[in-house]
């Protein structure tokens, strides 16, 4: 999403539209998804393995 700001804006009109901006965004609720990715590889496991390509 892009907020235009025309040359000349007062702070007023500037700060109404940067709000508008803020408003329109979605909420990021991310505690909603915790624990429901199902996984058949435990993930300690598959981080070390991860890290242990680079050597």
């Amino acid at each position: 999403m892009a907020t235009v700001i025309k040359k000349g804006a007062s702070k007023t009109e500037i700060r109404e539209s940067i709000r508008k901006a803020v408003q329109k965004s979605p909420s990021k609720q991310i505690s909603l998804l915790a624990g429901k990715l199902k996984s058949r590889v435990n993930p300690l496991d598959y981080q070390k393995k991860l890290r242990d390509e680079w050597q």
